[in-house]
């Protein structure tokens, strides 16, 4: 080991997206960063998957909608059999229905097609350290908008009555679209608290991360999207 401390293993991305263009400046943009390694690409989601069993990459930048094999389907298949590799989804569109299907599959985080560079590069280290890369805001009207509730048969979450009144209320703000400093100070509690509570609302409602947690607030009937002429998409209230 020298002075200067042990190089960090490369981030292995393996970029998947139908379109030659669009995967070339995903590479682009990734290769000359240290950080990353370009282990493949993929033009559909079958051969995503395909790639990724025998690559072992730690992220894989996922298109969505795509032939053969969509982003949905893919990031299913990964989740069940390359758990250790986490998806990024990528979408044209910054509401997406496919997008909420590729988070309820699995997917860690997503990107709109149109974000920056440093987005990209921010997004996959932040899916790579095992963090949800939505921003709480985006996630809440981006569930909200293609979630619902079937009136009269709401499935009850696994643990939910397990819940604390306080966890719930932690989980209804982060549902409407709070991150930890807001929660923290609406509810005049310190941020390591709130992350307390949030590590337990997730084991107790058996999900993964915050995307999972607030699909299953919504599904369940906790919060519910205003649906009110002029109300932007996915200003939650509670239900």
């Amino acid at each position: 080991m020298t002075g200067t401390g042990p190089t960090l293993p490369r981030i292995r991305v393996l970029i998947v997206d139908d379109q030659p263009l669009v995967r070339r400046g995903l590479s682009l943009i990734l290769s000359p960063d240290p950080s990353f390694e370009v282990v493949g690409e993929a033009e559909n989601g079958a051969q995503a998957v395909t790639l990724a069993r025998r690559l072992r990459p730690d992220v894989v930048v996922m298109d969505i909608r795509m032939p053969v094999l969509d982003g949905v389907g893919a990031t299913r298949e990964l989740a069940a059999t390359v758990p250790d590799c986490r998806v990024l989804a990528l979408s044209t569109f910054d509401l997406d229905e496919y997008v909420v299907g590729a988070l309820r599959a699995g997917a860690y985080g997503f990107l709109p097609k149109d974000s920056s560079p440093e987005d990209l590069s921010a997004a996959i280290r932040t899916v790579h350290a095992g963090e949800a890369a939505v921003a709480p805001r985006l996630l809440t009207r981006l569930i909200s908008t293609y979630v619902r509730a079937p009136h009269g048969t709401r499935p009850t979450p696994t643990g939910l009555g397990e819940l604390t009144p306080r966890e719930v209320e932690v989980w209804r703000l982060m549902a409407t679209g709070l991150d930890n400093t807001g929660i923290s100070r609406t509810l005049d509690i310190s941020l390591s608290t709130v992350k307390n509570y949030i590590t337990s609302i997730f084991d107790k409602l058996a999900v993964r991360d915050r995307a999972q947690a607030v699909i299953v607030a919504y599904e369940s009937g906790l919060v519910t999207a205003r649906v009110a002429a002029g109300d932007p998409p996915g200003d939650g209230h509670t239900g």
